[in-house]
């Protein structure tokens, strides 16, 4: 906020006097220009809840808020040219990229390699932290088939490179894991947690972290249950109470749990056969409401959990069972590892978007805990493996310290860029042409580092700016 404050100051201020004037470039050592200035204003300005922005190819419109204040209203040709420095377009880089591996280019902090060459995150070692690692996006995809998180489809756009940093933190949280399944034969080893929430300051990579162990533990062999999106567990679709629970059923989003599950696992549950053969209950069905004489569905003998999938993709009344039950059978699953994975997690702990209707005229909302899939899958009170990342960019409001069903000591914090992560940073930014090689120099990206207080978004967007 002080910042933003400050900016539009700078802004109108080079309004009154009709002298470009940059905060930024002071800042940096007064080497932007002032066009440079009004794109860093609109910049920060689009972080605001009332954004508009609008993309084109190689560029991208940012238009700052609507509302003026009552001195700028009283001065409507000052506020009007204010208004114009916001309004900016911010160029997107457009020059032609080296070679893909260059040992003239590919050089990070202290002359050190940028790159780590290998196939998966399992042969990294502490040796490769603040390095990158480099796959395709094809590859991301294979791996991470349910889908990306937006920032890191965001950092590939800009960057115009697959790339990934080895943090010491995913380091840290991978062999966490690998300790579990794989115990260490010397003693005095550090005690692993098999259930651990991923919090922290915004931006500082919690996402990414997750999406990285993901893709690490599918190279393993593991069985991995990945939901890149759990707000959208608690958003959109059919609710309706459920006939069999005090809970309310969500088909809609059950059938696509279900189809997001079977994209990379398909081979894996195949082999998987069923352990439990109670009746699935039925509930009503995505539009389609309550099946006649009949409220249950029964698995035979001999189905395999691919079988099970396929039924609640098949029939809508039995999506939401079916998933319920999914976890109850990948609790007994003994062999290969099998890993719950859980990004937004913090939406889980909040209202959902359905509200109970009380009166004619008001309703309840209705908790994220009373869903049945969210009920299923949120507890951490259990000897499984299972880890969710928080995600401020959703703005659910500040969880409390103990939440319910989550071990206390569950909680990591992840800690923003360091200096050398933040240096590394910026190596591989001038590599890819976001910071103009005659520009760089260690006092304007340490400048950058402090000023952005090592947000990894917002370094992102003020490299251009050296």
């Amino acid at each position: 906020m002080l910042l933003r404050s400050v900016l539009r100051s700078a802004a109108f201020t080079a309004a009154k006097t009709r002298r470009p004037s940059s905060l930024l470039s002071y800042l940096l050592g007064h080497t932007a220009a002032a066009a440079s200035a009004s794109a860093v204003s609109s910049r920060f300005y689009s972080k605001a809840k009332t954004k508009t922005t609008t993309t084109t190819k190689g560029k991208v419109r940012v238009k700052g808020p609507r509302g003026v204040s009552a001195d700028d209203a009283a001065r409507p040709d000052e506020a009007s040219s204010v208004d114009d420095d916001l309004n900016v377009e911010f160029e997107l880089p457009t020059d032609p990229l080296p070679v893909t591996y260059d040992p003239a280019l590919d050089v990070g902090p202290g002359g050190r390699p940028l790159f780590s060459f290998t196939k998966s995150f399992s042969s990294l070692t502490r040796k490769d932290a603040c390095t990158y690692v480099d796959f395709s996006l094809d590859e991301w995809k294979a791996m991470l088939p349910e889908g990306l998180p937006p920032g890191m489809v965001k950092e590939f756009e800009e960057t115009r490179r697959c790339a990934v940093m080895v943090r010491q933190s995913f380091l840290d949280l991978r062999d966490n894991f690998r300790r579990i399944v794989d115990p260490p034969i010397r003693t005095g080893a550090k005690n692993s947690k098999r259930q651990i929430v991923l919090d922290g300051p915004v931006s500082c990579g919690k996402t990414i972290t997750l999406a990285m162990l993901v893709h690490w533990a599918r190279s393993e062999g593991w069985l991995v249950f990945y939901v890149p999106k759990g707000r959208e567990w608690t958003h959109g679709g059919f609710f309706y109470r459920a006939p069999y629970s005090d809970l309310w059923d969500t088909p809609v989003q059950a059938a696509k749990i279900l189809q997001d599950f079977l994209k990379f696992n398909e081979s894996f549950l195949q082999r998987l056969p069923c352990q439990i053969f109670d009746p699935i209950p039925l509930g009503e069905g995505a539009g389609a409401g309550m099946m006649k004489g009949v409220d249950s569905m029964a698995m035979p003998e001999g189905s395999t959990l691919y079988d099970l999938i396929h039924t609640g993709i098949s029939y809508t009344h039995a999506a939401v069972g079916v998933v319920v039950r999914l976890r109850k059978e990948l609790s007994l699953v003994k062999d290969l590892p099998v890993l719950f994975a859980i990004d937004q997690y913090n939406n889980w702990f909040t209202f959902s978007e359905y509200e109970e209707p009380v009166t004619v005229r008001s309703c309840q909302p209705i908790h994220a805990r009373e869903l049945s899939t969210v009920n299923a899958y949120r507890s951490m009170m259990h000897d499984d493996m299972m880890v969710g990342a928080f995600s401020h960019s959703t703005a659910v409001g500040k969880l409390r310290q103990e939440l319910p069903d989550v071990p206390l000591d569950a909680r990591v914090m992840l800690p923003r860029y360091t200096l050398d992560e933040a240096a590394t940073v910026c190596h591989y930014y001038l590599r890819q042409r976001l910071i103009r090689r005659e520009t760089f120099s260690e006092e304007k990206w340490k400048k950058i580092y402090y000023l952005s207080n090592g947000n990894g978004s917002e370094m992102r967007w003020l490299a251009p700016f050296i």
